[in-house]
């Protein structure tokens, strides 16, 4: 009888389990959880601070019970390994010595805690990770009492906290020691979500780190960032995590910082020990390197290999190449494979499409636009990654850039999808059609786009005498207009276009950039061959909290 042992009840180690025993009815399978739980969302811990996920026990996702009726596994809670020899293929608990056959590492990861000054001895405080953080922050966080809560970091799990703990009626501040939140995304996308974030109340710090906490006996009164005090009643760390490996890597494992290194059967460096979840690097399937993916939908799938190959089969789980996604309040943000900040750090040439189109038809109740920006390589046209900001509909488009990007589509591939299209789902030229489209033209010189963040360092570092054309109508350009601008809207731009100098560089800019780009094409046609429309317009720059000017000159229409 073959003996399967897997250590970690969280996620990845119940999905090995449970694969296992499906594949094979007759091994001898234990799981070893030294906590009171297993299989719980970790991801669902945020909603339930809300009560959106209404009660502590709809967080479980699996019983023991059922581990043991419907699968026969032998669920060993509260008891912890202390010790793995894989010479002899023994595993230590704090109870007894077991032996195997095929061992699962499934271990997880857990909360980084800093050496923050003053967090010693003190005890309103949590991170927020386990069913035992959960238990603190609903009994001292979300008392009646506790009304200011400091959340310190600002990735997903930090701002879906600080999101839900504005739910609850708290007074919430996001601390942030990168730039901009949610990093993992390219700044102005950041910008997006901490606006949103911002108009619910949210007091947002960002590019400071915090070193210092000031208590009173065993509470921490106030968090020291920057150059200011923030009052408050709890602290919510959410600075990343650490893998829990080092049973193994004691042994000899191969790591890459700490994450055990696996091939695409899930094995580890060491003979018969198999390992998944948030304790592992798997490859990016884009840079062929290994990465560091700490996800529920890779811990599942790679349980899931694991399991099964210790079992005798042969399944794979290639790799991934950071797909996410999060609410923000009202809006979705997400991503997918490599961003402009990865792409820089890869030395790699890319270029970038970005529009803002309407996720359902103009004419279709409740009509809301996604900010897209998808980046490809300038010579191969193959889609390299993509970011997302909306209020409907995000999530369909990611997951299709996600497929095209496993596929190794180019960006001339999505003007030519069959996607789904009624009027309360999507408008007849999709989003990522229109993204299509958009990088047709700029391939053919039709459109030829820069972005705000480089139209302001042109600003910023010029000598060069250029004329900048705001071609909305003139109600959009006296409400607010970019700076240095001039009106000519483009019904009248074809009868004035004799006012305008051919040897000057001419930036145009719309709404959101449909207009700015029959502009361009009006100019190119009457020999203007130095032209540029800004990237989502005057939309975009707004997003961006950019400054906005009052009228200048106005060209009637």
């Amino acid at each position: 009888m073959k003996k399967i042992i897997v250590i970690g009840g969280l996620s990845a180690g119940p999905s090995a389990a449970a694969k296992a025993r499906r594949e094979d009815e007759n091994a001898k399978i234990i799981l070893f959880e030294k906590g009171a739980n297993i299989s719980y969302a970790t991801c669902g811990m945020p909603y339930a601070l809300s009560g959106v996920i209404e009660s502590r026990k709809d967080l479980i996702v699996v019983e023991p019970s059922l581990m043991r009726e419907r699968f026969n596994i032998d669920v060993r809670l509260e008891e912890e390994v202390i010790q793995i020899e894989t010479a002899s293929k023994m595993v230590i608990t704090n109870k007894e010595n077991y032996e195997y056959d095929k061992l699962v590492f499934a271990t997880g990861a857990r909360s980084i805690v800093p050496p923050i000054e003053g967090i010693v001895g003190t005890s309103n405080w949590s991170t927020c990770r386990t069913m035992t953080d959960f238990d603190k922050i609903m009994k001292e966080a979300m008392a009646s009492k506790a009304k200011n809560i400091s959340v310190i970091g600002a990735g997903l799990i930090g701002v879906e906290v600080a999101e839900n703990l504005v739910e609850a009626g708290k007074n919430v501040t996001l601390i942030e020691g990168a730039d901009s939140i949610l990093p993992m995304w390219d700044a102005k996308f950041g910008f997006f979500a901490q606006s949103e974030l911002e108009s619910k109340g949210i007091k947002v710090i960002t590019g400071s780190f915090v070193h210092k906490f000031a208590a009173d006996n065993d509470k921490i009164k106030s968090v020291h960032v920057g150059s200011h005090d923030i009052d408050t009643d709890f602290v919510i760390l959410s600075i990343g995590i650490r893998p829990n490996t080092e049973l193994l890597t004691s042994q000899g494992a191969k790591h890459g910082n700490g994450a055990l290194i696996v091939n695409e059967n899930m094995e580890t460096s060491i003979k018969d020990v198999y390992a998944a979840g948030d304790n592992v690097s798997i490859k990016n399937l884009q840079t062929g390197e290994y990465d560091y993916f700490p996800l529920g939908t890779h811990s599942n799938k790679g349980g899931r290999a694991a399991g099964a190959n210790v079992a005798g089969r042969n399944i794979k789980l290639k790799g991934a190449y950071k797909t996410a996604i999060i609410k923000v309040f009202d809006y979705t943000m997400a991503r997918t494979g490599l961003n402009a900040k990865a792409l820089k750090n890869l030395n790699k040439e890319y270029k970038t499409v970005l529009t803002i189109a309407g996720a359902t038809p103009g004419y279709y109740p409740g009509k809301t636009d996604i900010v897209s920006e998808i980046y490809y390589d300038p010579k191969t046209k193959e889609i390299l990654g993509g970011e997302f900001f909306g209020e409907v509909g995000v999530d369909k488009r990611v997951d299709v850039l996600s497929t095209a990007i496993y596929a190794k589509l180019k960006i001339t591939d999505l003007s030519q999808l069959d996607l789904a299209y009624a009027p309360p789902f999507s408008p007849a030229k999709d989003p990522l059609v229109v993204a299509g489209f958009v990088a047709e033209n700029i391939n053919e010189d039709k459109c030829s786009q820069i972005s705000t963040e480089d139209y302001k360092k042109f600003i910023e570092t010029t000598n060069e005498d250029f004329t900048l054309i705001d071609v909305r109508n003139k109600d959009e350009y006296q409400a607010g207009h970019i700076s240095k601008a001039i009106n000519i809207p483009l019904p009248v731009l074809r009868r004035e276009i004799e006012l305008l100098d051919k040897g000057k560089k001419t930036i145009i800019y719309c709404q959101k950039g449909l207009r700015g780009y029959v502009a361009r094409l009006i100019l190119k046609h009457n020999g203007f061959e130095n032209t540029v429309s800004i990237a989502g317009g005057f939309k975009i720059w707004e997003m961006m909290k950019e400054e906005v000017s009052v009228p200048e000159m106005i060209i009637e229409e």
